[in-house]
């Protein structure tokens, strides 16, 4: 489904609940980051501890908690985690399917990619990295097909992800032991660059030429070029039986492994003293590329599979970037404060997921002395 029929709006609420003993919230030891006092962070202790006891008040926390399936929250300030929560019997090691926040990590791999030196820029066309001897059904349209097309949803394929009817949508591909034949020969029915639509098959190209000029599944460079050097040991994502990794999603991760992934944007693409990612794609991350306001109802921008926006709390504007997908899973970096937020939810299909992970995210944001 298309985000912006998700995140349909703004969840507005009071601070007037019970409250929870602050120790039993915040008392949590963190082997893999340093850990860093709540009272010690940017963030307005009484506003984060009355959000926390919305969100497990039962009885009176409406859309917080009367659903059952909020998997967690963490938040992370310059490397240090100030908070950490897990919810409805999901803790620090489970995992999540954060379905869609996947394309958004595709976009880190291929920054990853480009600092390896498998890919020079993002200009090139996706017609040269496959060559017409092994995939004789290659489109020829594909020549005009940008690596910054795939990342901007402006490839101009027939696919969409809200229209079955188009030969590149997911459900006539996802379910193949081998989709890259299929999907290289999906055909334009635009113009490059000139119109947003929302589709899988874009951030699964990313991850294709990810594979085809590694010579592994994008599963496993992801393991080994991203996930190892944070420390995330435990995941699972989406892998066919001829070694092609859904790129578009099925990324399962805890939340504490979600939030890390955003420390590489907060930290201009390195991780401890190693550059991963040059500074430069880390900061194209930021570009608004296409301006989403009229769809969303709110500030929304979109490109490099990350969408964009900010928030004006008593004449203080924050710029941020996001990761979103299907059941309320959202990834939120602050570069210039260098604040990590993850929430992980399971509200798959629900009315209340993206708008409940939003209130909670908002009100984090709002509550930056």
């Amino acid at each position: 489904m298309k985000t912006v029929t998700l995140l349909l709006s703004i969840f507005y609420f009071s601070c007037s609940f019970g409250q929870i003993a602050s120790s039993k919230i915040l008392d949590r030891t963190i082997p893999e980051l340093e850990e860093s006092r709540l009272e010690d962070s940017s963030l307005k202790f009484d506003s984060i501890i009355n959000l926390l006891n919305r969100i497990s008040d039962r009885e009176h926390g409406g859309v917080f908690s009367e659903h059952g399936d909020l998997r967690g929250l963490v938040v992370i300030e310059k490397n240090k985690i100030v908070l950490e929560e897990g919810y409805n019997s999901f803790w620090r090691l489970s995992i999540n399917d954060v379905r869609s926040a996947g394309k958004s990590i595709t976009a880190l791999l291929l920054g990853v990619a480009m600092q390896d030196g498998l890919v020079d820029h993002l200009d090139q066309d996706v017609y040269s990295f496959f060559s017409k001897d092994a995939y004789p059904s290659v489109n020829e349209g594909y020549k005009k097909v940008k690596l910054k097309h795939l990342l901007n949803m402006t490839s101009g394929l027939d696919a969409d992800t809200d229209d079955f009817n188009t030969t590149g949508h997911a459900g006539h591909w996802i379910a193949k032991d081998d989709w890259k034949d299929y999907i290289l020969s999906v055909s334009l029915t635009g113009t490059p660059g000139k119109q947003w639509v929302y589709a899988d098959i874009n951030a699964v190209l990313i991850g294709a030429i990810i594979e085809e000029t590694s010579g592994m599944s994008l599963r496993d460079y992801a393991k080994e070029k991203l996930f190892d050097p944070l420390g995330i040991q435990q995941f699972h994502w989406y892998t066919n039986v001829s070694n092609q990794t859904g790129g578009a999603g099925n990324l399962f991760l805890s939340t504490l492994d979600f939030a890390k992934l955003g420390l590489i944007v907060s930290n201009q693409g390195k991780c401890g003293d190693t550059q991963i990612i040059a500074p430069d794609y880390i900061k194209r991350l930021s570009e608004r590329t296409f301006d989403l306001t009229d769809a969303f109802g709110l500030e929304t921008y979109y490109g490099m599979l990350w969408y964009k926006s900010t928030k004006v709390f008593d004449g203080d504007a924050i710029d941020y970037i996001y990761a979103s997908g299907y059941g309320g899973n959202h990834l939120v970096v602050v570069p210039d404060k260098e604040l990590v937020i993850a929430v992980s939810s399971g509200a798959y299909g629900e009315r209340h997921s993206h708008r409940r992970s939003y209130a909670i995210w908002n009100k984090i944001l709002e509550s930056f002395k």
